[in-house]
């Protein structure tokens, strides 16, 4: 069968989904045969503007994808910032620019998840996820929520908690907040289950 590919394809403008991303790909190479890679989509802003939203400095040790490098992949998970309920519009452009496998459908059948970050409750915690599956369905992918398989920690009630039953989140609130130790534990485990199932499919 050979290794099962998994890449995870984030975009981060503070570094809240960087960290959710890393995780992910922990939990992704802890299942056997598959090899996870971690990808950032282009930069849309000017460095002017990244300097003045103080936005983090890019990961270094993370190269920025083409769309066609998508080919070489078996599964993905996509992760993004929330603007206004849905997907920051630097994910949104990488979308946009995939049109020439859209037109082959080339993606049909791969399996993909969502992770992300928003400030606030009303930010997009289901919504951001809801509205994206719109780029899978164009391509004919195949959507993998989390449904409630991660267990009691899809009930906590006792602390401030991102995700939900589409995939692994995070508040950042005024981007002072970083992923709690549940957020990340929930994003190793959503690494862990879009691995297990895109090697299924793969068999």
């Amino acid at each position: 069968m050979g290794t099962t590919k998994i890449y995870i394809v984030f975009y981060s403008l503070h570094g809240h989904v960087e960290i959710m991303a890393r995780e992910i790909q922990r939990g992704a190479n802890a299942v056997q045969g598959v090899e996870a890679t971690l990808w950032q989509v282009p930069e849309t802003l000017s460095n002017s503007i990244l300097n003045k939203v103080k936005a983090n400095p890019k990961a270094d040790d993370v190269p920025v994808i083409l769309p066609e490098q998508l080919l070489e992949a078996d599964g993905f998970l996509f992760g993004f910032p929330s603007r206004f309920g849905v997907m920051a519009s630097q994910f949104k452009a990488f979308f946009d620019a995939t049109h020439e496998l859209w037109a082959t459908q080339a993606l049909a059948g791969k399996p993909a998840g969502f992770f992300w970050s928003t400030g606030f409750h009303g930010g997009g915690q289901e919504l951001a996820a809801f509205t994206a599956i719109t780029q899978l369905a164009h391509h004919g992918m195949l959507f993998v929520p989390l449904g409630y398989t991660f267990g009691s920690g899809m009930f906590e009630m006792g602390e401030v908690k991102g995700g939900s039953s589409y995939g692994a989140g995070t508040f950042a609130a005024d981007g002072s907040r970083q992923p709690s130790e549940l957020e990340l534990r929930q994003a190793f485990y959503q690494g862990k289950y879009v691995s297990e199932i895109t090697k299924k499919l793969k068999g």
